[in-house]
């Protein structure tokens, strides 16, 4: 395999990781805040439409809310839309005389990170009644269209970071021949086009949970194309289509400077390094647009750190793709000297991963309590434990080369040392948030230095590494970028789990929410006592289904389905994992229904209800069923 190719290989084994990282659920950090009416209400009249306040700014398209009837008939009476130009609140209007029973609210946005998400919630008019509309309980995302999303969007990550990271190595670090690194350049670009234009088509599919044989549905195309992602594609696009008239007069530039061997390779112009720096700000910037750091809060600083986290990704771990496919060609020595500004820059990338990391973690977990209480800080922590292993991982290596040193001429440059310590530190880096929290900036500077080995004006001396020390290079940043795909790993994982600030901030919302509203539990239970009209079925209403004091209501539905009267009807709730119960309910006739408004449930859980219904003096019958309880 040339080196290129391995290079390459890879670059593809960390998207191929990335995916493996994060083909869990996603967990978006938009979320239900409020609706109106509120799950599981029983309203006195009809309500004139349905509220959905979100924590954060959705998409939504014209049917995001329907609005089912206990015949699983849509009543909505108009489109969906935002409530009072509120970019985090939706509503639909409803058609005018609903009748009585319970209603299913189904709803499906797009979060302002551009992650999908849906749902269902119910509630009743009159009183709660059997309804054939059901509460779906599919996934946001169509398993196969959300892994075809991920190989396109890592496979985008990994690419971008190849095209940065390559033609950064050949513009700063200036090697004696630029034409092994050709080829990474124009493979990161081609998988850059290939995988933003795949990105255009399953986007459709992927907000709205069909699968991939609606790639090239014309309607989800238009829709993909004027929502915020697609522009975000659409410009990512025209970005690389000025990526590569850059490219192609920068390889013509570097051929006629070749053309004379004799010459001194020459530093690049000034405008040369100005117009390549503003498309790769540009390229990141299509990423920071559209996902996780467009939400939120500071979100114009978050977009300016996520930019910055994703260049500093691409510098280093693009230019160490370079650096190792440079020095797999045993044919042309590797100046010390390009050695040493990959060094330097490197140290630049990881300074910028830190500082950038630290906020984006801050932003994420909000507070301390995030911390350990959070599903995002204990992923978080487990990515400091990996870079501190890292750091350790590459100590251990600088020590090592260290001892090979000692046996052959020494550089003009700390080479082994600082690129140790730069594979290391950089290994915070990962696409859109999820930074960490580490000391890698303190650990990394002692060994970088200033350069000063490095005398001025030497560049252009024949200093060089050696076969056996370029050897022990090689395999030294290769293990460390092996020991940094796992923090790559981890840090994945970390991009699609729900920020601890979010997480914490939906849990509060949800119980200020929870206790302003009742909600009622309706169970309805058949029953036969194997006599001729001694069947039918008993619903059970039990409101607020919460812990404390409840009112239930229980009446029985006949044979012919209207309301029947029997001699007597008992209930009880029994908790067995906390060895409570059974508590009698207490029932009694008020006349066309048995109930009572004293029902005391001590503790949540989910509780075994058992109703005995007495159709004579000698025929009755038990059934149970599982209720939960909430808090």
């Amino acid at each position: 395999m040339s080196a290129p190719r391995r290079a390459v290989a890879l670059v593809a084994l960390l998207g191929a990781l990335f995916v493996l990282g994060g083909a869990g659920p996603v967990s978006a950090h938009s979320a239900v805040r409020e609706t109106t009416p509120g799950e599981g209400t029983v309203l006195k009249s009809a309500p004139k439409r349905v509220t959905m306040t979100f924590t954060e700014s959705v998409g939504i398209t014209d049917d995001s809310l329907r609005v089912l009837s206990p015949e699983n008939r849509r009543v909505n009476a108009g489109d969906t839309e935002h409530a009072s130009g509120r970019s985090d609140s939706v509503r639909v209007p409803l058609d005018d005389g609903l009748a009585d029973g319970t209603y299913t609210v189904a709803w499906r946005v797009v979060s302002a990170d551009s992650h999908p998400i849906s749902g269902a919630f119910t509630f009743s008019i009159g009183k709660p009644s059997e309804t054939t509309a059901s509460v779906s309980a599919e996934p946001a995302v169509d398993p196969a269209s959300g892994a075809l999303y991920d190989i396109a969007r890592y496979g985008a990550y990994a690419a971008v970071a190849l095209l940065i990271g390559a033609a950064t190595f050949v513009l700063v670090c200036r090697p004696d021949s630029a034409e092994p690194l050709r080829g990474l350049v124009r493979a990161g670009w081609w998988v850059l086009v290939a995988s933003t234009a795949a990105l255009l088509l399953i986007r459709g599919p992927y907000e709205r949970g069909t699968g991939p044989s609606t790639l090239l549905d014309p309607e989800l195309i238009e829709n993909t194309l004027t929502s915020r992602p697609g522009w975000a594609l659409l410009a990512r696009l025209a970005l690389l289509a000025g990526a590569a008239v850059f490219l192609v007069r920068l390889g013509r530039g570097a051929a006629a400077e070749t053309e004379s061997p004799e010459k001194e390779r020459v530093r690049p112009k000034p405008v040369v390094l100005v117009v390549g720096g503003l498309l790769a700000v540009g390229l990141a910037g299509t990423w920071a647009a559209a996902e996780h750091a467009s939400a939120g809060i500071q979100v114009p600083l978050a977009m300016t750190s996520s930019v910055l986290h994703l260049l500093a990704m691409a510098v280093w771990l693009g230019g160490l793709a370079a650096l190792l496919t440079t020095l797999h060609r045993s044919e042309a020595l590797l100046p010390a000297a390009s050695v040493a500004r990959f060094s330097r820059l490197a140290f630049a990338s990881v300074a910028v991963l830190v500082l950038t990391g630290v906020y984006q973690s801050w932003r994420g977990l909000g507070s301390w309590d995030a911390v350990f209480d959070t599903s995002y800080g204990r992923i978080l922590v487990a990515k400091v434990c990996a870079v501190v292993l890292l750091l350790a991982a590459a100590g251990f290596s600088r020590r090592w080369t260290g001892r090979l040193t000692e046996a052959e001429e020494p550089l003009r440059v700390p080479v082994l040392e600082t690129v140790g310590v730069r594979a290391g530190g950089g290994a915070d880096s990962g696409p859109g948030e999820g930074g960490s929290i580490g000391d890698a900036g303190e650990s990394t500077s002692a060994a970088a230095g200033d350069g000063s080995d490095e005398k001025p004006g030497n560049e252009s001396e024949p200093t060089s590494v050696p076969g056996a020390r370029r050897g022990a290079l090689r395999r030294s940043v290769l293990a460390e970028v092996v020991v940094g795909v796992v923090v790559l790993v981890i840090t994945t994982v970390l991009t699609g789990t729900q920020p601890g600030r979010a997480e914490i901030e939906t849990a509060a919302a949800e119980e200020t929410a929870a206790a302003g509203q009742r909600t009622a539990s309706t169970t309805l239970i058949p029953f036969d006592v194997g006599t001729p009209g001694g069947h039918g079925k008993v619903q059970i209403v039990l409101e607020p289904g919460r812990v404390g004091e409840n009112t239930v209501e229980a009446v029985v539905i006949g044979p012919d389905g209207g309301i029947a009267t029997v001699p007597e009807i008992r209930l009880s709730f029994t908790l067995a994992s906390q060895k409570i119960g059974p508590i009698d309910a207490g029932l009694t006739n008020k006349g066309g229904y048995w109930g009572t408004s004293s029902l005391n449930l001590p503790i949540p859980g989910t509780w075994t209800m058992k109703v005995t219904v007495r159709t004579s003096d000698i025929d009755q019958v038990s059934e149970t069923r599982r209720v939960k309880i909430l808090r």
